[in-house]
């Protein structure tokens, strides 16, 4: 079943709005999602959320699929048609402004309706292509053609098999931990509102932890296994924390001053290597007025989304590699085994999105680790730059990628003034800022131990610069920024 949720999003990555049964559209989706993420295409629906020119038949969408099928090369699997109901901005009472602004539509059990179709196309292991020779993927809300490199890499990572859907040789469901499950069933239930009714073996079977058959899969084990390293040692993360900025220290040897190994499931991972950052992350604190403001030495969102970035993209396959996670005094790096998947890059990896394992991070999508899919390196750069930091760093190899989060902040730029003006002055000048003006009086009562003769002069040489204006005379004297014309 469709989620309503999911719906009211609008177009994006997993979701595309046509208007009416177009044979052309539908198939150009269709390629899209099937050789990225996957997704769903609802027919009936124009793309600013409100409904097409008239409702799809059934019976005319069979016959377009057919139709679809003789535009791309190999055929694209979809699975069952799926009908909906959904109530147009237009005709909603009292439409909210977020809404109405971007487009949505709202799924509503009322008494006017208006009928459309989804079509979800899951994932394929196939590189699909127009008959016309283009290679569609689906980048935000459209779908772009790759370039001749592009496909080439994309073709590389499809061809690599679907390592996270295969069954696990020794492995049964007894392995998987009820308390893992019941978590994530909790967890689900707070992302999509409703609590899951169903039997578990299908839901197993759903997210991907079990095959067909009924047999634990790589992502099954790497979510509710407690102990996934029995079958899957690469698995585990080492943690590092150096003195220096080197992994050496003094005489060569290892410069480290803290070495943990830590194993378990993806979601007990993520936890663990998160605290053990936290515990040697730096915290400096400021006065603002009269409350203490904490200042972390790396913005948490930014640390959390690189640690879950490695865990859900590394390749699996790599044995004998675990993810790194390394902190130096200047800097945290986190190392995945595997190159970037697919058609990504350094260059692209802001505005693109490919998964190595998507049901892995299906299943920490719904757990609440990943706020919004395909989004986060977009929120990192923005929240390393609003701390003062400069943007992470990635460097990308053929068995590895690493991220790399500087500590440094960007020292304030000095005021133009500063350059023409003593430390006395520097102080009038910053009371001035904080209270709008200052007296000789004043003046007298911020620097110690000169005379009020050296404090005047100071001011009145302000005033001959063009810094400051002087207001009134003798006892009423005050001076103020002068205003820049």
């Amino acid at each position: 079943m469709i989620d309503s949720e999911f719906i009211v999003g609008g177009e994006g990555p997993r979701l595309a709005f046509v208007d009416s049964a177009n044979t052309v559209q539908i198939a150009e989706n269709m390629v899209a999602f099937a050789n990225t993420e996957g997704g769903v295409i609802v027919v009936g629906v124009q793309s600013d959320g409100n409904s097409g020119a008239a409702p799809p038949e059934v019976s005319e969408i069979d016959r377009v699929l057919k139709l679809a099928d003789d535009l791309y090369n190999p055929p694209v699997v979809t699975e069952k048609l799926e009908q909906i109901h959904f109530q147009t901005i237009e005709d909603r009472p009292d439409p909210p402004s977020n809404l109405e602004a971007t487009g949505r539509i709202q799924l509503k059990n009322a008494a006017r309706k208006l009928p459309a179709y989804a079509i979800r196309v899951p994932r394929s292991t196939e590189l699909h292509a127009l008959s016309d020779g283009r290679v569609l993927i689906r980048s935000g809300k459209v779908n772009r053609p790759l370039g001749g490199q592009e496909i080439l890499r994309l073709a590389s990572a499809k061809n690599t098999g679907d390592f996270e859907g295969e069954a696990v040789p020794g492995a049964t469901v007894d392995d998987f931990s009820r308390e893992m499950i019941d978590e994530y069933l909790e967890k689900r239930a707070e992302r999509t509102k409703r609590p899951y009714d169903g039997e578990i073996n299908n839901l197993l079977a759903e997210v991907g932890a079990i095959t067909a058959d009924g047999k634990p899969t790589v992502c099954g084990l790497l979510l509710f296994s407690e102990y996934p390293q029995k079958w899957l040692p690469q698995s585990g993360v080492v943690f590092a924390k150096f003195v220096g900025t080197t992994p050496r220290g003094d005489s060569g040897l290892a410069g480290y001053t803290r070495r943990e190994e830590l194993t378990g499931p993806v979601p007990r991972l993520i936890e663990a290597t998160w605290n053990l950052v936290w515990s040697e992350m730096a915290v400096s604190a400021v006065v603002k007025g009269l409350e203490r403001e904490e200042t972390f030495e790396y913005p948490q969102f930014a640390v959390r989304e690189a640690l879950v970035n490695a865990m859900c993209h590394r390749d699996y396959r790599l044995r004998g590699r675990r993810i790194e996670v390394r902190m130096f005094s200047d800097r945290l790096e986190v190392i995945s085994p595997g190159g970037l998947p697919g058609f990504i890059t350094v260059e692209n990896i802001k505005d693109e999105h490919f998964s190595r394992n998507p049901r892995l991070v299906g299943g920490l999508f719904q757990w609440g680790y990943i706020e919004e899919l395909g989004l986060g390196i977009d929120r990192m750069i923005e929240v390393m730059e609003q701390a003062g930091h400069s943007p992470p760093k990635f460097d990308a190899r053929p068995y590895s990628f690493a991220l790399a989060l500087h500590n440094e902040r960007k020292k304030p730029k000095p005021p133009e003034w500063s350059r023409d003006t003593n430390h006395r002055q520097a102080r009038a000048l910053q009371y001035i800022r904080e209270n709008g003006s200052i007296t000789n009086r004043e003046f007298r009562g911020l620097i110690n131990a000169v005379s009020a003769e050296t404090l005047r002069l100071d001011l009145v040489d302000m005033v001959d610069k063009g810094i400051l204006t002087k207001i009134g005379a003798k006892k009423g004297t005050y001076y103020v920024l002068r205003e820049k014309r």
